[in-house]
């Protein structure tokens, strides 16, 4: 199993350098590492970028990894590697708590975890891209339409990342929430109920995260 790690950066050295070494300590050494760097080469936002990460992974799977995540220890690559299936998918560390991810059966109502511990089988992406025109939410648009390709796929009940708050969906978790609810309409996914629970999570997250967390753990 070969390993594509790809890597958004722009104007973050001291997040870049976090995952850097993330990335250079695993015990797993059978991967590449793709860096996009807006500084280096001009984009058109987050996902433009990550779509040319996924354009130059030659990897058996691709993982997204930007700056500022890192891997949840040094041998998350290796616990990876002794699973096969298209999409493999495990828990995360946000705020020092491990916030375990959801079944697959509730990818409908929002991602299941953080896409930085989501693994993706490269030749079931094919000609699959993240959708520009979602520029909050379209990595939840991608996982969707990748599941709905896969034929099998995996749960890995450890942490694979640590995540860095502060990321642009998190900054703007309204907008977020409408691109999502506009995603489920354009493919045509039933859950109405989905984004009143998406609501109240955040309401709860915001003023009492210590409940959150307990939920979350």
């Amino acid at each position: 199993m070969y390993f594509s790690i790809v890597t958004i950066t722009k104007n973050n050295p001291n997040g870049f350098n976090k995952t850097r070494q993330s990335v250079e300590s695993q015990s797993f050494s059978d991967f590449e590492w793709v860096v996009v760097d807006g500084d280096i080469e001009p984009d058109n936002g987050i996902y433009d970028a990550m779509n040319k990460g996924v354009n130059r992974a030659k990897g058996d799977y691709i993982i997204f990894m930007n700056a500022g995540d890192i891997f949840a220890d040094n041998n998350t690559l290796d616990a990876i590697s002794k699973h096969n299936a298209d999409f493999i998918y495990g828990d995360a560390i946000e705020l020092n708590f491990v916030k375990r991810a959801k079944p697959i059966s509730k990818i409908k109502g929002g991602m299941i975890t953080h896409h930085q511990a989501m693994v993706y089988k490269r030749s079931i992406i094919n000609t699959l891209r993240f959708d520009e025109n979602y520029s909050l939410a379209a990595d939840y648009k991608f996982t969707l339409e990748f599941i709905k390709l896969s034929h099998s796929i995996y749960y890995i009940k450890l942490p694979l990342c640590i995540f860095e708050l502060g990321g642009i969906s998190q900054n703007n978790a309204k907008q977020s929430r409408l691109q999502e609810i506009a995603i489920r309409q354009e493919l045509k996914i039933f859950a109405p109920l989905a984004s009143y629970r998406q609501w109240f999570a955040q309401i709860i997250k915001h003023y009492c995260p210590w409940v959150f967390q307990a939920f979350k753990s």
